[in-house]
C-alpha cells in the first residue's frame, strides 16, 4: 500500500469511495452531503486529499485541512484536523484507514501542531474505534451541529 497526495486522474475513484464508505450513514438519494463526499477535485484544491493506494486502486482517501482552508471545523490554533477519512468497504480491515490517519498526523506535525481534532457521527463506531487505537479521546465539549438533525461527536489527540 502506498501513501500520496491524489492524482487528478483518481478524483473520480476516490469520490466514488467517499460515497460507498459513507452511504450507511446518508439519509437518501437526495442528501446533499453525497455531492460533497464525491467532490475530490474541489477538496483536493481547497485542502489536501490524500490516498491509499494499491496497484493503481484507491483503498481510502482523506482530506487533510490545513489552517486557513475552509475544510477546518473545530480544530484550534495549534491543532490538525481531517475530514472524511474513507475506505473501500472492500477493503475496510487492512489498514489504511489508520494508515490515512497517521498521515494526518505528521503532516500536522511538520506544520508545528501539538495535536489533532475531527468530528464524526455518533453511528460511525468503526472508525471510532480506529480513533481510539491511535489514542484519540472524546472531546464532548466540542461536539456541534452544522445541520439540524446531523449532529457530530468530537474527538482529539495531544501529541
Amino acid at each position: 500500500m502506498e501513501l500520496r497526495r491524489i492524482h487528478p486522474e483518481e478524483y473520480a475513484a476516490a469520490g466514488d469511495v467517499c460515497v460507498a464508505a459513507y452511504e450507511p450513514f446518508l439519509t437518501g438519494a437526495e442528501d446533499d452531503y453525497r455531492d460533497r463526499l464525491h467532490d475530490v477535485a474541489r477538496r483536493d484544491a481547497e485542502a489536501e486529499v490524500w490516498v491509499a493506494v494499491d496497484d493503481d486502486r484507491v483503498l481510502g482517501n482523506v482530506t487533510f485541512c490545513r489552517p486557513g482552508t475552509p475544510w477546518r471545523e473545530i480544530a484550534r490554533d495549534e491543532e490538525g484536523e481531517f475530514r472524511m477519512l474513507a475506505v473501500d468497504p472492500a477493503a475496510q480491515g487492512a489498514g489504511a484507514g489508520t494508515a490515512l490517519a497517521r498521515l494526518c498526523e505528521e503532516r500536522a506535525r511538520a506544520e508545528g501542531a501539538t495535536g489533532m481534532a475531527l468530528s464524526s457521527l455518533a453511528a460511525m463506531t468503526s472508525a471510532h474505534r480506529v480513533y481510539g487505537r491511535l489514542g484519540y479521546t472524546r472531546d464532548p465539549s466540542r461536539d456541534w451541529s452544522p445541520l439540524p438533525g446531523v449532529d457530530l461527536i468530537a474527538f482529539h489527540k495531544v501529541f
